[in-house]
């Protein structure tokens, strides 16, 4: 088993293991040796394949357990499955001293998490991821929330989790599509901080054993999350493409996956970097190499001015700047602060084809 311990506004530690969800009841009785009530949140498919048995580990652990299940995909991550989450809670009667845990992938986990966050104004919270991007990403760091209609992740709060359990088993009940949305953000990690991972990635046969990859990426968020939990500076490198990959997202009503998206909004990025002088070929070449044999999206059919009307809402707008994460060399990413009207021809420049640069 690989711990992964995180020392932000809570400590906690993040167990990667396959099987591990056979160890359910007693990591949690450990953390938490007085609660008696868990409220299960999870979506319809993740349902099926896992509850009975994360229910049956905790109740011989000695819960009691509930559970709330959603139709999956992000457009149950809204305020009206919140609301009726929190109804929800009143009505089984949980309280400060319960616990929620968040079993599924990144769409439950930030619902979860935002819930737990709000509801009695904070009560203990644990994650159980079940994608690859919900392991080495969504489910650490403490970022919840839901969407609004204006953009993703709109409201939500800062609330760490009191424990992470990544079972590696759960990986090979995903569909290709889910499992390739993780590979973008496993590809992410690699551009902004490790070239191991990146090298990695090019050796990656489909059934090989990531629980080091996985770790990899969780060490680099913990590093970034311990340095900036609150997201005023560092934290925002892990928004590398996803200025871009948030307004597809919206423009295809969530059609677009968001690891799809996501790929999407690094190749844009590294375009627009490259053609500017801002990072070598090398970059762009790595990066088309990782997407073309994850086979995820390089480019997408929306103009430059829809994606630059819909990246305003992007949270990382600061009044009339904007902070664009750039990459500057493999394995490296730095942030930019400009102002939000260059983001147009920032867009516009990553969109373009150029011949002589063999784009």
């Amino acid at each position: 088993m690989r711990i992964v311990k995180v020392s932000a506004s809570k400590n906690y530690d993040i167990l990667i293991a396959s099987g591990i969800l056979e160890a359910v009841g007693e990591k949690t009785k450990s953390v938490f040796p007085k609660a008696k009530t868990v409220a299960i949140i999870t979506d319809d498919n993740v349902k099926e394949f896992y509850l009975e048995r994360v229910e049956k580990k905790l109740s011989q652990a000695g819960f009691s357990t509930v559970c709330f299940s959603i139709p999956p995909g992000e457009a149950s991550k809204n305020a009206e499955q919140y609301f009726s989450l929190l109804n929800w809670l009143c009505k089984n009667k949980l309280t400060r001293s319960d616990i929620i845990i968040a079993l599924g992938g990144g769409v439950v986990g930030d619902l979860a998490g935002f819930t737990a966050a709000t509801y009695l104004r904070g009560i203990p919270f644990v994650q159980i991821p079940t994608t690859l991007l919900a392991m080495v990403d969504s489910s650490v760091g403490g970022k919840t929330g839901i969407d609004l209609p204006a953009g993703k992740n709109l409201a939500g709060t800062f609330y760490q989790p009191s424990l992470v359990l990544c079972d590696t088993e759960t990986l090979n009940t995903l569909p290709e599509h889910v499992f390739k949305d993780g590979c973008a953000e496993v590809i992410k990690y690699g551009m902004l901080g490790s070239t191991k991972i990146l090298e990695a990635l090019k050796e990656y046969s489909h059934g090989d054993n990531l629980d080091d990859l996985i770790e990899q990426c969780i060490s680099i968020k913990r590093g970034i999350v311990q340095r900036d939990e609150f997201d005023t500076g560092d934290r925002m490198l892990l928004n590398f493409g996803h200025t871009i990959a948030h307004a597809i997202e919206k423009l295809s009503g969530y059609k677009i996956s968001h690891g799809f998206a996501v790929a999407a909004g690094m190749a844009v990025d590294t375009r627009a970097a490259f053609l500017k002088g801002l990072c070598p070929k090398e970059c762009l070449d790595v990066l088309n190499e990782l997407l073309k044999n994850f086979a995820l999206l390089d480019n997408t059919e929306y103009s430059a001015q829809e994606l630059f009307e819909a990246a305003l809402h992007d949270k990382k707008r600061d009044g009339e700047y904007i902070t664009n994460v750039v990459p500057c060399a493999l394995g490296k990413c730095e942030l930019q602060k400009i102002p939000a009207a260059f983001l147009l021809d920032w867009i516009e420049t990553g969109l373009a084809c150029n011949a002589e640069s063999g784009l």
